[in-house]
């Protein structure tokens, strides 16, 4: 299960003061020395992630930060980095030194925590160096562990399974939109852009709901798409495309036919498709000269007709009739200061990179610096005047569940 992508797991994210052990409680959580361990403060400097399989929750990440106490000018960039990873958490392990206890420090990162309503549990290691009772009043699940002996690790596994959020894997991307024995119908480009040899994330992803759903998949590229309709011998329940292909899918596809795109699919998946859909209302106010930020979770390298970079710029620049002004973020990390105010539209990719905390996190900085956000699918679709079709398929969904839930 180490295959699985880093967006689509549990990220527990594991803090506290430098030397308390957090390295080597990775090591006891995964049975293996894949942590560098040493008794010298402040070895780990940068967010370090490790893959494993806690099940029954599944695939998680655990990150091991910086010592939340580091000193210095470069101890406060460290400790600034390790501080931006509760964006991304869906889970918090506070490891306290149990032969110091709790100080300022951990009472700080709490107030944090609390605040961003992460669940968390005290870990106090080392107890194999202490024979002091721990007592603490925080009305947190605790438990004491020693990453030496492997005391209380098998605790601390039944700790992480009660208290991880109850939501983090109930979304699926299409297993509400479709039912068991239908056929979705993928419609892939393979292009200059496309990674040679295989699908890019979201249409695996995609596929594998689909088979999970109990629905059967059939992929085709788009100018082979209408002869592939054609000798179906039912029409399949879903078409879903890339949506650099909308206008011709679109065409190709009879109305009686539900269509929508992977990106539109990942807004809800990862995201807020309602917000995302509202924010097209700010488009047709944009103007020439105003500011546009493109955002993107990956870091590849901008080929051809690159779709935030070339495409999207083209297509909305024709559709206001002037030229905008575009800046792009990428990566996974968003800096905590970035001023969103400047700008009157933010374009998302569609976060298939980033787990769903991490893309609410960036939609609420938006809604938050009262900027509207849409992600590449949605604004393709209404620049293409579709949107509200490729979004029927949601709706369908929504009236099939208040029936199942009457």
């Amino acid at each position: 299960m180490n295959n699985t992508p880093r967006g689509s797991r549990l990220n527990i994210a594991i803090f506290g003061k430098r030397n308390a052990g957090k390295s080597s409680l990775i090591n006891a959580l995964t049975g293996q020395d894949i942590a560098l361990v040493s008794d010298t403060p402040g070895t780990t400097t940068d967010p370090v992630y490790k893959a494993m399989e806690l099940l029954p929750l599944g695939p998680v990440e655990l990150i091991d930060t910086a010592g939340i106490d580091d000193e210095g000018e470069l101890g406060e960039l460290r400790v600034k980095r390790s501080m931006q990873v509760l964006k991304q958490s869906d889970m918090v392990l506070l490891v306290v030194d149990a032969t110091r206890g709790m100080g300022i420090y951990e009472h700080r990162l709490l107030d944090m925590i609390k605040e961003k309503e992460i669940p968390v549990v005290i870990v106090f290691n080392k107890a194999d160096l202490t024979d002091k009772e721990i007592q603490v009043n925080t009305g947190l699940p605790c438990v004491t562990v020693s990453s030496k002996t492997r005391e209380g690790i098998n605790e601390l596994k039944r700790l992480i399974i009660e208290n991880a959020p109850s939501d983090w894997c109930e979304e699926t991307i299409l297993g509400d939109i479709v039912s068991p024995g239908e056929t979705v119908v993928l419609v892939v480009p393979v292009d200059m852009e496309a990674p040679k040899g295989r699908l890019i994330l979201p249409q695996v992803q995609t596929i594998r709901d689909v088979l999970d759903h109990g629905a059967s998949a059939v992929v085709v590229k788009e100018d082979e798409y209408p002869n592939v309709l054609r000798n179906l011998k039912s029409k399949p329940a879903l078409v879903v495309t890339d949506s650099q292909a909308f206008h011709q899918v679109a065409m190709d596809t009879p109305l009686d036919i539900l269509l929508t795109s992977f990106s539109i699919l990942f807004a809800r998946y990862k995201g807020d498709l309602d917000t995302m859909i509202n924010g097209t209302e700010a488009i047709d106010g944009l103007r020439p000269g105003d500011r546009v930020l493109i955002m993107e979770t990956c870091t590849h390298h901008p080929i051809g007709d690159d779709i935030g970079r070339v495409k999207i710029p083209r297509w909305l620049n024709s559709y206001i009739g002037g030229e905008l002004n575009y800046d792009y973020l990428t990566g996974r990390d968003m800096p905590e200061d970035y001023d969103l105010k400047r700008y009157k539209l933010i374009i998302h990719c569609g976060a298939c990179m980033i787990n769903r905390r991490e893309m609410l996190y960036r939609i609420s900085r938006a809604m938050y610096a009262g900027v509207p956000i849409v992600n590449y699918g949605v604004i393709i679709a209404y620049l293409n005047g579709i949107l509200e079709r490729v979004t029927q398929p949601f709706e369908e969904a929504y009236k099939v569940g208040e029936v199942n839930h009457q």
